[in-house]
């Protein structure tokens, strides 16, 4: 497994990103909006919108008021789940067959891959969300409708 930085990365972001700012019952994140506040194009991340949506993670709404929040509570999204919905058979390792691949690299990539996957289920979003507070970030609140002539 080992992750593939990229989608691994930009799945969990993305994740954060709409609990952050949307949550599970609250408004919905716009996907253009999401996608500015990482950085990144959005259609880029349309592939991983869509992965995370067609595993449940994030329930999706079309339309003008559409977007995106959590299909799941923060405390119930493991990073594990996160990063399962997007890896590929691309991730695997390369078929080494030398005898010092087969003997030493291959189990200890094996290795760090458990290290990883056991990591990565013991994290939740929640667990980012409490990060990002302890960071100083809040959660920003609607402003008040300021109607001047």
């Amino acid at each position: 497994m080992l992750l593939r930085r990229d989608r691994a990365l930009t799945a969990i972001a993305i994740m954060l990103d709409v609990a952050f700012h949307a949550g599970r019952t609250g408004e919905f994140a716009s996907g253009a909006e999401v996608a500015e506040r990482l950085g990144t194009a959005r259609r880029g991340a349309e592939p991983v919108f869509q992965a995370l949506s067609r595993a449940g993670l994030l329930e999706s709404v079309r339309g003008p008021r559409g977007g995106y929040r959590l299909g799941w509570r923060p405390r119930d999204l493991r990073l594990s789940d996160i990063v399962a919905c997007v890896q590929d058979d691309a991730d695997a390792p390369a078929d080494l067959t030398g005898r010092l691949q087969t003997a030493v690299l291959l189990p200890t990539w094996r290795e760090l891959d458990a290290e990883l996957r056991a990591r990565l289920a013991g994290m939740t979003i929640e667990d980012l969300l409490r990060r990002a507070q302890a960071a100083g970030l809040r959660r920003a609140v609607a402003e008040p409708l300021n109607f001047a002539i």
